[in-house]
């Protein structure tokens, strides 16, 4: 009503959604149907944009303090600020917003991680409206990458590589000795290199990153191509793989 939608159309959603219905299934067994009272249909192409509508308070937090920053995609929400307490400020407030959203924190996936100068200095406890603290960690996960706790923004490989591992040795162990290498590479394209390459235009990868990361790829291609010429190697990725990132 705040942003002057129609009556009408107000109602419509209204009286579309107060009309869900469900049952759970077991087997062969199903439950009584009940009402869904609360929430979106999941998949139905309105529910992100009135979840974002619902939630859009918290995200107005930032507007009102200093250097503060509120990132939010979906239910996953990135609190920024440059003072402990500042933190502690936004996250009491964060908190009462959703109280009011008939929502909560959920303190046990909730964490706090330094990156600065200090970044190796212990820092005063983060706590919930009801004494919960949340731990403070060196590295954590937000949307699918893995920041670490250092002087400046960096980002952690290694999941990344060990993700890229599990899927192109699952994929050579199932097909590797049956499938012809251009299948493989091109396997090795779009199965594995998104799952390498994932987030990482955000962060600022030095030559040792990037040499990191081509490591990776070469293990692989040492494997396939039953070489460890890394004159060879360098050949084979320029005429297979198109990645201005890596190569």
């Amino acid at each position: 009503m705040k942003r002057l939608i129609p009556v009408a159309l107000l109602e419509m959603l209204e009286n579309w959604l107060s009309g869900c219905f469900a049952f759970v299934k077991w087997y062969d067994s199903h439950s009584s149907v009940f009402n869904i009272r609360s929430g979106v249909r999941q998949g139905l192409v309105l529910s992100p944009y009135l979840f974002s509508i619902y939630i859009d308070d918290v995200g107005k937090l930032c507007v009102f303090r200093n250097r503060s920053f509120v990132l939010l995609y979906a239910d996953d929400i990135l609190l920024i600020n440059s003072s402990v307490s500042e933190v502690q400020s936004l996250v009491t407030a964060c908190e009462k917003v959703l109280l009011a959203l008939d929502m909560s924190l959920n303190a046990g996936k909730s964490c706090c991680m330094h990156i600065g100068s200090r970044n190796d200095k212990p820092c005063a406890n983060v706590c919930t409206h009801d004494d919960r603290q949340l731990s403070w960690v060196n590295e954590l996960r937000y949307l699918g990458i893995f920041m670490v706790s250092s002087s400046s923004f960096k980002c952690s490989l290694n999941h990344a590589k060990r993700s890229f591992y599990r899927v192109a040795n699952s994929i050579f162990g199932k097909i590797g000795r049956i499938a012809s290498k251009d299948v493989l590479i091109e396997l090795l394209k779009t199965k594995c290199m998104p799952i390498l390459l994932y987030g990482f235009e955000v962060c600022n990868l030095c030559k040792k990153d990037l040499s990191s990361l081509d490591f990776v790829v070469n293990r692989f291609f040492m494997k396939l191509f039953r070489t460890s010429d890394i004159s060879v190697l360098t050949v084979e990725k320029c005429s297979s793989l198109t990645c201005p990132v890596l190569f």
